[in-house]
């Protein structure tokens, strides 16, 4: 399937930042001005803007969260996790509650040896996995609008917000990225000093991409609550 058209959607929202996209690839031949990870993945979010792109592997991932949570690459063991999260960082309340938490959370599991984060491609659509908008709170609650829009009862929750580090709020947290569904992000503290204050992080599965970007004209866009928010704000 080709990448679908944001186009409308990104004009109606205002959103000013690219969209970014998290690739799981066989290799980096799609991508040029790559760069090679060497810290929190959030720390290149200005060269994001750029229209660079990062890259992980097993080997080069940067901070010890991304390569537990994005690569599947243990840097501590399960006790210094405890132990960092729940004393340095205080994180949970108690060693038992950090504990069930580790042992809950899966790390995401590469398809291919190399992931890459970056401004979306449209000829590289078949290896795309998440799509993350950077939003202020208003743009986030018409992005949650347009979540619910096709939701029943009875599916899985077309929105989450878990807890866990901002990388995890990338894709981790996804049980299955088959499922048209949405994920709160940029919450993790430790990485909140990379982002503008107001911004935070509206990730989504492909199937909730494609959702969203069939939202067209007579929708909740052109409806009352949007225009009164519109004359508010006084876009």
């Amino acid at each position: 399937m080709n990448q679908p058209n944001y186009s409308y959607l990104v004009e109606k929202t205002g959103i000013k930042f690219p969209l970014i996209g998290f690739y799981d690839v066989p290799d980096t031949s799609l991508f040029d001005q790559l760069i090679e990870t060497k810290a929190c993945v959030f720390a290149y979010f200005k060269q994001w803007e750029k229209g660079k792109y990062l890259h992980l592997t097993k080997e080069q991932y940067g901070c010890g969260g991304a390569g537990s949570w994005l690569c599947d690459v243990r840097t501590r063991t399960k006790e210094q996790y405890v132990t960092f999260l729940a004393d340095d960082e205080g994180l949970k309340a108690s060693h038992e509650l950090m504990s069930l938490w580790i042992d809950h959370i899966k790390p995401y599991k590469q398809v291919h040896p190399n992931l890459v984060i970056g401004p979306l491609k449209a000829d590289g659509y078949e290896y795309l996995k998440t799509i993350t908008f950077f939003v202020t709170p208003d743009q986030m609650s018409m992005l949650m609008i347009g979540a619910q829009l096709n939701s029943k009862p009875t599916d899985p929750d077309p929105v989450i917000a878990p807890f866990g580090s901002g990388c995890m709020q990338l894709i981790s947290h996804f049980k299955d990225l088959s499922i048209p569904q949405a994920m709160i992000g940029a919450m993790d503290m430790a990485m909140r000093k990379y982002l503008p204050e107001n911004i935070l992080a509206f990730t989504v599965t492909k199937p909730m991409f494609e959702q969203l970007c069939h939202i067209g004209e007579n929708s909740y866009l052109d409806k009352r609550f949007f225009k009164d928010l519109q004359k508010v704000r006084k876009v």
